[in-house]
This record gives structure tokens, sequence and C-alpha cells, in this order.
């Protein structure tokens, strides 16, 4: 797909990123509890909650602990109380990194995020500094068995989808954010079932890493992504897939 960095791609096949099934529950259910609490109990009226469910599902999530996050979050539960906040900077290479947390102690968080990028050899940025290489784009993926391409395509399309992708291993579709639930109600009503389906920050121009800076960057992203309250990582940083798995 044109302008993707495949980082969400690079984490699957990495293996090393979100491998604790404790952690993808955690940072899931922080999404539904905050999704509940922003627009309400109602799936079918709260997009947001639809997709967090969504992940859910796709997760193995219990039904029990998708229904206690939206009433945490609706407030028919006692339950902590989470902050948005997304943190902008650079890494090796002149990279640009934004990063989604939801946390109940942003002094912690924000602490531990700067550490990470000095240790790394990036630094934190101030609010903006990056924001503006990147676009919010809804990523769908589908397998490939699911539905043949033509068929798919022209679903998709109907449904507002401004591009579709078939060169991987799965479909992958993008759309404008406004018309993001009308996409993944169009292949539902088909009994086509996501394998993901989020809206992410996508990089409008990518940046080329090879060699000592990609393992760099790669690190450096990890780290991150390991921090206990973020949530996700978009970075412009492109990598050779071929030459990840030497990494």
């Amino acid at each position: 797909m044109s302008g993707h960095s495949k980082w969400a791609t690079t984490k699957r096949k990495k293996a090393k990123i979100d491998s604790a099934r404790a952690k993808v529950f955690n940072r899931i259910i922080r999404e539904m509890t905050v999704a509940a609490r922003l627009g309400g109990s109602d799936i079918e009226g709260n997009p947001r909650l639809r997709s967090a469910v969504l992940k859910a599902k796709g997760a193995n999530m219990p039904a029990k602990n998708i229904e206690t996050a939206i009433a945490k979050g609706a407030g028919e539960l006692d339950g902590v109380q989470y902050l948005e906040i997304t943190y902008e900077g650079y890494g090796p290479a002149g990279t640009a990194i934004m990063i989604d947390t939801m946390t109940d102690n942003k002094v912690r968080t924000v602490a531990e995020i700067r550490h990470i990028f000095s240790k790394a050899g990036g630094n934190m940025g101030e609010p903006g500094s990056v924001a503006w290489m990147f676009k919010s784009k809804g990523i769908v993926t589908l397998a490939k068995d699911a539905i043949g391409e033509e068929a798919l395509f022209e679903l998709v399309t109907d449904a507002g989808a401004e591009d579709m992708d078939s060169s991987g291993d799965e479909y992958e579709i993008k759309v404008e954010p406004e018309h993001f639930s009308k996409l993944v109600d169009a292949l539902q009503k088909k009994g086509l079932t996501p394998l993901t389906a989020e809206v992410s920050k996508i990089a409008e121009n990518m940046v080329k890493v090879t060699g000592e800076d990609a393992e760099k960057v790669l690190g450096l992203l990890e780290s991150i992504d390991e921090q206990d309250d973020v949530q996700s990582v978009h970075t412009n940083a492109e990598f050779d897939q071929k030459e990840l798995e030497n990494l």
C-alpha cells in the first residue's frame, strides 16, 4: 500500500513485540475503557468502541473481560481513569516517531519514554514537531482466502475505501477515518471478519533505513512499544523486509 510504513507488518513478523498475551489484553482493555467513557457503552453507536471490541475478539479475549472493560469505561463499575497522551520524537537516521499512550500517571510515562529515546540515541520532540508528517487512516486487513480480489475491490470501493493492496500475504485496505465504520460494516455484512481493523497514523513520506541504522531504529521502536503505557507506535521508517530477517 502506498504510504504505509509496514510497521504493523514488521511487528507481527518480528514476534518480539506484544508477544505476551497479557500485555495485548491490557492494551485492548484500556482502549475499550476509554472508548466507552468518551462515546458510551452502545457498541453500535460508538465506532471507536466497535473497533476495540473487534480487536478484542480477534485476540480471543473472553467476553467477560470485554463486558467489564466497557462497564468500567461507562461508569457502571469502578475503574482507573486513563489519560490519552501522544508523544513525538526523532530516532536514529532522522526517523520520525509518534507514540500513543494511555496512562494514569503522565509524569511517570513521559519520564520513561524520554529515557528510552535518550538511551537509543534519539530525542523527544515538542508537540507538533513530527505530527505534520502523518495522516490518520483506517487500515483493514483480510485473509486472502476469504474472498476473491475483484469481488473485494468492488465491495470496499462501494464502502468508501481509497486504496486496496493485494501484493502481500493479506489484503490491506486503506480508508479515510470517517468511512472506517462503514467499511467494517460492509465486510461484516458479507460474513467477512477482518484480521485487523484500526485507525492508525500513516507517514506521507517514508525514510528508508538500512544496515546499522535499521537495527538501531528497530531497537528503539521495540523498546518504546514494550513500555507499559504505550498503546501504539507510528514511524516513517521503512525497512527492507529481507534485511530484517537477519537482524
